[in-house]
């Protein structure tokens, strides 16, 4: 039953991780066909942004090693956009030799967490992106700056919302379209993230310009996404079948699932343009070839049987 809400955006765009953020983190190689099929069974299902990949070093992400092999095979999933994460200049020119168009590079708000994933400080990680993302813009890229650990962080505890506002504009300082908002273990609230929005657009970065990515570790990320949505944000980062977590940050659960934000956003009366049950299908194909049921409440409903070993 649709009930909309007053305030809230007439649609949404998701930006699905399921294919990089939500396969990094497993320790069975998928193989690349696989992935493959995955990405072009999420676009059948009508997503329109699907991150496919990274082009990081295969030492730090065994999973993501195949970059190379698998970009060119999704020659024909056309209408999607399909960005990739780059670390660094290498990664970059990597991508570009594939005609990737939309790549995103990987910030944190806090030190611990800047040097557990990219092993430098939060200054040196900036300027590290800084050629990428003007190399990128060169090329006419779209370039998204993805911010972890803007809520809490598992070294540092509460991250203040100022340091998370003064890293979020360095980024779009060096030129990124786009920022996603990550709570990368889990732990805001709605009112945290709306205040979090708020100091961002009192400092210059609109609304319009940023996404949020949840996580769903205490089961707050639909009631995060909600509150982003009443400030006005229209990009929600979601992973099909709840897959992910996050190599660095070990307490990191899975991502909100694709499922369950459709969910919510079909009974808002939310305009995604996405198949629910072609979307479910997808992810109930992918837990087999992963051997597992997926943790998503609305794939677990909607296919009963799902959940079977």
């Amino acid at each position: 039953m649709v009930v909309p809400a007053p305030d809230l955006p007439a649609s949404v765009r998701i930006h699905e991780v399921g294919a990089r953020d939500g396969l990094q983190n497993e320790k069975a190689v998928v193989p690349t066909e696989v992935k493959a099929e995955f990405i072009r069974r999420l676009a059948d299902a009508g997503l329109t942004t699907i991150e496919a990949t990274s082009f990081v070093h295969p030492k730090w992400v065994p999973q993501l090693a195949d970059a190379e092999q698998l970009f060119p095979l999704l020659g024909d999933v056309g209408g999607v956009a399909l960005p990739v994460l780059v670390p660094n200049e290498r990664g970059l020119d990597r991508a570009l030799a594939l005609g990737a168009d939309r790549i995103a590079v990987f910030a944190s708000a806090t030190e611990s967490f800047a040097k557990a994933n990219l092993n430098r400080t939060v200054d040196e990680s900036l300027a590290m992106f800084a050629p990428v993302v003007a190399r990128a813009k060169e090329q006419n890229a779209h370039v998204r700056g993805y911010l972890s650990m803007c809520f809490g962080d598992p070294w540092e505890g509460a991250v203040p919302v100022h340091q998370v506002v003064e890293v979020a504009k360095s980024l779009r300082d060096l030129g990124c379209d786009e920022l996603s908002l990550g709570d990368t273990i889990g732990v805001a609230t709605p009112a945290h993230v709306q205040s979090l929005l708020a100091a961002l657009n009192e400092e210059g970065v609109p609304t319009s310009t940023i996404g949020v990515h949840f996580h769903d570790t205490y089961g707050q990320a639909l009631a995060n996404t909600l509150a982003a949505l009443q400030h006005g944000v229209r990009t929600v980062d979601a992973s099909a079948g709840g897959l992910g977590g996050c190599p660095y940050a070990k307490s990191a659960t899975g991502n909100l699932a694709t499922e369950d934000l459709v969910w919510m956003l079909q009974g808002l009366g939310i305009d995604t343009g996405v198949d629910l049950g072609k979307l479910t299908a997808t992810s109930v194909w992918m837990a087999e070839q992963l051997g597992r049921p997926s943790p998503s409440r609305t794939v677990r409903a909607l296919s009963p049987d799902s959940h079977k070993e």
